[in-house]
């Protein structure tokens, strides 16, 4: 088993009235690329930011590397926490603020940093206050691959970039991570775009963890089943579902679960359609807050003309 090298224990955060933190409980291991997934106000930035000891829990405990990063310069010089609301002195240009990042992380990479900024045509002599958005996440992606800190957190900096820029990142975040393995941890509205770059996906909803788990298992263990109504309630019956769709006398349901081969056969033989889900499609459903039919367990129809809900 891979070395632990940050974990969240019992971890909970109170603003005021809102708790954004539920008791969490979480550990990231070496050398793998991490999706921190969930909807806006979910709890993810806050989580980052007690990890990286921006921000201090209520109660619980954080760790990396075994203690804590809190003042200890030996633990900050192997973690990289870069947002999109990254600030920096008026005064500094992209080229100060990469050579402060040099003094500070000791596996910075100069050279790496320099064909980065090229190749986001990033004017390294321009204030950084005159920049625009994307060229402001431009220095932050930057500084968070050339930096290859052991462990780096990238709080969405990359929505301010276009979407040639953003491949760009996701090109050289992958053939930086296969030459030089870290723990990466990436947090993004954008799953169907960093969907392929993820090892394990965490999916945090109103301040608890409801996904831990490797992003292959996660991509196998829904289904969608369409057909005509009556038949797809029968055929999922006893099942979770996580969501439904109806049109007329049709339906699409979002099943949790897998089947296995005589299952598939007697749902060919039924006429009903049955699709892989997204990652995307996925956690939205497990989200979406969908209070009669997320997480339910499908019920055999008891009329043949029964309504069923939306």
């Amino acid at each position: 088993m891979s070395a632990i090298v940050v974990e969240a224990r019992k971890l909970s955060k109170r603003y005021k009235d809102v708790l954004a933190l539920d008791s969490v409980d979480l550990k990231f291991e070496e050398n793998r690329i991490y999706g921190l997934l969930g909807r806006n106000g979910a709890g993810k930035s806050t989580l980052m930011s007690i990890l990286t000891s921006q921000a201090f829990p209520t109660s619980g405990e954080a760790l990396v590397f075994g203690g804590s990063a809190y003042e200890n310069d030996a633990v900050l010089s192997r973690m990289c926490f870069i947002r999109e609301s990254q600030k920096y002195p008026d005064d500094f240009k992209p080229k100060h603020a990469f050579k402060s990042a040099a003094l500070f992380y000791r596996n910075w990479d100069q050279d790496f940093a320099d064909r980065l900024a090229a190749e986001f045509r990033l004017p390294v002599d321009r204030r950084i206050k005159k920049l625009s958005r994307g060229q402001l996440s431009a220095v932050g992606v930057i500084i968070g691959l050339a930096s290859r800190a052991e462990v780096t957190f990238f709080d969405e900096p990359y929505l301010g970039l276009d979407a040639v820029a953003r491949q760009l990142f996701y090109d050289h975040l992958v053939a930086d991570y296969a030459r030089h393995p870290r723990t990466i941890v990436l947090s993004s509205h954008l799953i169907d775009e960093v969907s392929m770059l993820l090892e394990h996906v965490v999916v945090i909803d109103g301040g608890r963890i409801i996904i831990d788990d490797d992003a292959e298992n996660i991509r196998g263990s829904a289904v969608v089943v369409s057909g005509t109504a009556e038949l797809v309630d029968g055929f999922l019956a006893g099942r979770t579902v996580l969501h439904r769709e109806t049109l007329g006398s049709l339906a699409s349901v979002t099943m949790e679960g897998v089947f296995s081969a005589q299952e598939r056969r007697e749902a060919q033989e039924l006429g009903l359609g049955l699709s892989p889900v997204s990652l995307q499609h996925l956690i939205v459903r497990k989200t979406m807050g969908d209070a009669e039919w997320s997480a339910k367990p499908a019920e055999k129809p008891v009329d043949e003309a029964m309504e069923v809900p939306r």
